[in-house]
């Protein structure tokens, strides 16, 4: 086999591989809308249905992962090559990670179902779309190979932390004003919790290509204050 076909071969399962992640983005950015619409709702069906669904992410993970181990026992690639796909086999348990958390949103949902909202959703929206934005520049900024990109999507973690503790403000105060809405306060701080961490996720896409490009790891919000988290 010449280099050339080699060179080939690899090419097209690294696109393979590739599109798979797209995929599977595309499957978690719906989830995680899905989950805002289910809660704003009150829709326990579509949330039974991103519970549902959550099976096919969690399968495009584990076919991602074999397909990565299959081209470097095959292929045998080196320094970029390697490194883009070993972040691939990252990047999709980071994805399939997302989809969790939409699940985790979808849950509180199915348990909220016999309350009201305590107020309007308006900040966990916005907060939703940031998140997916994220991840969706995350991975073109992967697919590219742009640090820069990379980098830039990083920058809006601190954007989302900071919508994260406005809203555990706002919900705190609920709670100290009427101890009867702890409860309904404590569903929707979890739900914003778990934003939160769809947008931590995120960033370590970008940090893996980061990778990809320099062939350096690290966490880049490393030392930065974190958000406030819910006891």
């Amino acid at each position: 086999m010449t280099t050339s076909s080699i060179r080939s071969a690899l090419d097209r399962e690294e696109n393979r591989i590739k599109d798979d992640i797209l995929r599977m983005g595309s499957m978690v950015e719906s989830a995680i809308d899905n989950s805002i619409v289910a809660l704003k709702q009150r829709d326990g069906a579509l949330a039974q249905q991103i519970i549902e669904d959550d099976k096919q992410i969690n399968q495009l993970r584990y076919k991602i992962e074999e397909e990565c181990l299959m081209v470097i026992a095959t292929q045998q690639p080196a320094a970029h090559d390697l490194r883009s796909i070993v972040a691939a086999t990252h990047i999709a348990v980071e994805l399939e990670r997302m989809g969790d958390h939409a699940v985790g949103i979808a849950r509180i949902t199915l348990r909220m179902l016999d309350q009201p909202l305590l107020k309007p959703l308006i900040d966990m929206p916005v907060m939703a779309n940031i998140v997916k934005e994220m991840t969706r520049e995350g991975l073109n900024a992967f697919i590219n190979v742009d640090e820069a990109l990379a980098r830039r999507v990083i920058d809006r973690d601190d954007e989302v932390d900071q919508m994260y503790q406005q809203i555990f403000r706002e919900l705190l105060t609920y709670m100290l004003e009427d101890p009867k809405n702890i409860s309904r306060a404590t569903f929707l701080l979890w739900v914003a919790h778990n934003l939160e961490r769809i947008g931590d996720r995120a960033t370590n896409l970008c940090e893996r290509t980061i990778f990809v490009s320099t062939g350096k790891l690290g966490d880049l919000n490393a030392g930065q204050t974190g958000p406030l988290k819910p006891l």
